[in-house]
């Protein structure tokens, strides 16, 4: 069983699995394609990632740019995370709009994130482990990142005292003048 919980913002979904405790532990399903194909998420996941981080990591907001845009389903393995997804789609009704959600180890819940979307996360947790399935290889050419407090997108963030990679900080796009890639 899957229980599937949308968004204001049509593409990202929050997934939450049916999990079984009992005194020995837990089990749960993580991924099964028909499940997933029932509702209406076809993405064929051909790479896991994982990484590790130390509490208020942000990683973010990524994306990669067409032929190379990626769909992710994000997990945490351990820990817990402030996930977001920003709608970088022009046509949409919805562009510059994200949705958030919080994903732990406690929760088990998934957040799919489809192309055409911003992806960030910050590290809510010591050691958090967040492991995420994605459609498409990466490129590094194809690589864009959003500035993750940029002040168009307006994101309530749960704390600015962040950890940001030197590669993300030099990357990172403003949003005004970010010229996007998807229709």
């Amino acid at each position: 069983m899957l229980e599937v919980k949308t968004f204001n913002i049509e593409g990202p979904v929050l997934l939450i699995p049916r999990v079984f405790v009992d005194e020995r532990g837990y089990f749960m399903e993580s991924y099964q394609k028909i499940r997933f194909l029932e509702n209406g998420i076809s993405s064929n996941f051909i790479q896991d990632n994982e990484s590790k981080s130390s509490k208020f990591v942000l990683r973010g907001l990524h994306f990669q740019k067409p032929p190379f845009a990626q769909a992710k389903l994000v997990r945490v393995i351990s820990g817990a995370i402030f996930d977001v997804a920003v709608d970088i789609r022009k046509s949409s009704p919805t562009y510059g709009k994200y949705i958030s959600a919080i994903l732990s180890d406690e929760n088990k819940n998934q957040l799919f994130v489809p192309e055409g979307f911003a992806h960030g996360f910050l590290v809510l947790e010591e050691n958090t482990i967040v492991n995420y399935k994605v459609n498409a290889f990466y490129n590094k050419e194809s690589e864009g990142t959003l500035q993750w407090n940029d002040v168009d997108l307006n994101i309530d963030w749960p704390t600015h005292d962040v950890s940001i990679s030197e590669k993300d900080v030099q990357a990172s796009m403003n949003f005004k003048t970010f010229l996007t890639p998807f229709d």
